[in-house]
């Protein structure tokens, strides 16, 4: 029984004892109104719901007598074994073992499809993530936005969504500038320039835009060479950029260039939609966006004084082409150093008509570090100056980086322990749950040898207490694939997981498989196979959400 099921047949139970009473003959519940949790301590029971708290005052009545109420009804439920009320009035239940077990047939026959749901259907969903600048390879802010992203996407379409990976391509403004003049100082044998890059990587892209480049670049003006450069050396860098994302295991539907914005007029139909909405004003010169009107702490300037555009008309200018793209959602990932743009792109958002945090959604991310020796390791051999994509991949290999980036909110600081990642223990996490993977097909081998197959399903034979707990682990699977497509936090799948490879472990020491000895194959025996494949179904398909592989031999 699932906790929709659960929930229904509660439904079926609540429904007509409070009609009953007074203020409660129009009440209108809905299965969502039952809501279930699982206890902390599971000798309280499978199940726990606080629906006679919820609805005691509003028909007249002491909790507790509500809930006594609701328990006796819900007892005469199939598939329920007990009910007991606890505290102020929560119901606690506990399913009987064979309606338990069911789900063990139920995730094996779902296979890949256990966990998706249509919570998100209706949803087209532009996430942008990564887009960092292609003046350098990827530092490890832009590697977390990559691991998070290409999961939180996979979560959005597990239930439901549609979903368009987006990087947007900045090739205009200052920053491109200063990666141009850092390739000609290279090429010159110059000093970097103050305010450019330094790092091999510059020397290796100088070297191959000399490869490429179709003609004589001594013979170029100093506008010349620096244009040369800046064409070709942002190919190259952003071609590489492209090679190191697909190598994590990330790739875009959509590569947006900046400088699209501004050759297309697209700029300039954003400002007029937002002065024929009467949101821009002139003054000192300059075009301003009325911001405060929807709770930014002050105006800001689109157009500056001197006729160019600010910064935030881009971002203007791209909002509105995704919403004329057709995407009702538009998820943006930036870096903890973009926490200030959140308010004047949330009063963009509304000065368009939409509503902020709904149609457009900002999510911010922390630092991260690496640690080795309990030391923080600061420099890349490559970049210079910052430790990047591939010097994590390098050192611990795609599978770890992508799980030690997941694992953690992005609201918080990461700290990458590299010496804890590179152990075969269990103190590694993604060593931990690939490892249960690789366990449960280990055991599915051993009993293909022993002759126990799936050709026997008897649930109310999956008795022992470690099979109670793995089974109300398994079936929360689905719920923790929503809530964490819906809070945009993968983390909470990478914790399940590691729940799950526990109580699985806890299982294997505790519940064979296979006879012991010359003893008889009995329909435990194939039913506790049908379990340890569930389990090895659900953590393939949880790592598989988190864009890491699930091995099955370790």
């Amino acid at each position: 029984m699932s906790p929709a099921d659960l929930s229904s047949a509660l439904l079926a139970v609540v429904a007509p004892i409070v009609r009953q009473r007074p203020g409660g003959e129009d009440l209108l519940l809905t299965p969502d109104d039952i809501i279930l949790e699982r206890p902390k301590n599971r000798d309280h029971g499978d199940w726990s719901t606080n629906i006679a708290m919820k609805l005691a005052k509003r028909v007249g009545m002491n909790p507790r007598e509500l809930a006594q109420g609701i328990a006796d009804e819900a007892a005469k439920i199939d598939g329920i074994a007990l009910v007991e009320i606890a505290g102020p009035g929560f119901i606690n239940l506990r399913l009987d073992a064979a309606t338990a077990g069911q789900l063990a047939h139920t995730i094996v026959t779902a296979g890949a499809a256990f966990g998706t749901n249509d919570s998100r259907v209706g949803e087209n969903i532009n996430l942008e993530f990564v887009s960092a600048n292609p003046t350098g390879p990827i530092h490890l802010g832009g590697t977390r936005w990559a691991a998070v992203g290409d999961s939180l996407a996979r979560l959005l379409q597990a239930s439901g969504a549609q979903v368009t990976r987006e990087y947007y391509f900045n090739d205009h403004g200052a920053q491109i500038d200063r990666f141009a003049r850092s390739l000609v100082a290279s090429y010159l044998g110059e000093p970097t320039p103050e305010d450019g890059y330094g790092g091999e990587y510059i020397s290796d892209i100088k070297d191959r835009v000399v490869a490429a480049y179709d003609g004589d670049l001594s013979a170029l003006s100093p506008e010349a060479l620096q244009e040369a450069f800046r064409h070709e050396g942002v190919e190259l860098m952003f071609a590489d950029i492209k090679t190191s994302l697909h190598e994590f295991g990330v790739d875009f539907d959509v590569y947006f260039h900046e400088n699209e914005l501004h050759e297309t007029g697209a700029v300039e139909r954003a400002i007029q939609r937002l002065k024929d909405a009467g949101h821009m004003f002139e003054q000192d010169g300059a075009l301003w966006l009325r911001s405060t009107d929807f709770g930014d702490d002050k105006d800001r300037v689109v157009i500056k004084s001197d006729g160019n555009p600010a910064y935030i008309s881009g971002d203007i200018a791209y909002y509105l082409n995704k919403r004329e793209r057709g995407f009702n959602r538009c998820i943006i990932m930036l870096g903890a150093d973009h926490h200030g743009y959140v308010q004047r792109l949330m009063a963009m958002t509304a000065a368009f008509g939409d509503e902020p945090y709904v149609n457009h959604q900002i999510l911010i991310g922390q630092m991260v570090n690496l640690v080795r020796n309990g030391e923080a390791v600061r420099m890349s051999k490559r970049a210079g100056t910052v430790v990047t994509l591939e010097d994590l991949v390098e050192i611990v290999g795609v599978d770890a980086a992508r799980y030690a980036l997941v694992r953690s909110s992005t609201d918080s600081n990461l700290d990458i322990d590299l010496d804890q990642l590179q152990k075969r223990t269990n103190d590694n996490p993604v060593f931990y749950v690939q490892y249960a993977h690789a366990r449960t097909h280990n055991v599915a081998r051993n009993a293909a040898d022993s002759g126990v197959d799936r050709s026997v399903f008897a649930p109310e034979t999956l008795t022992h207490e470690t099979e109670a707990a793995l089974l109300g682990a398994l079936q929360e699977f689905p719920r923790v694939v929503s809530y964490a497509a819906e809070s945009r936090e993968p983390h909470r799948v990478a914790r399940y997981l590691e729940e799950v490879a526990g109580l699985y472990h806890r299982w294997y020491d505790n519940c064979r498989v296979t006879p012991q000895g010359n003893d008889p194959i009995e329909p435990v025996h194939h039913t506790r196979l049908w379990l340890n494949d569930a389990a090895g179904q659900v953590l393939r398909n949880g790592l598989t959400l988190l864009g890491v592989s699930a091995p099955e031999r370790m």
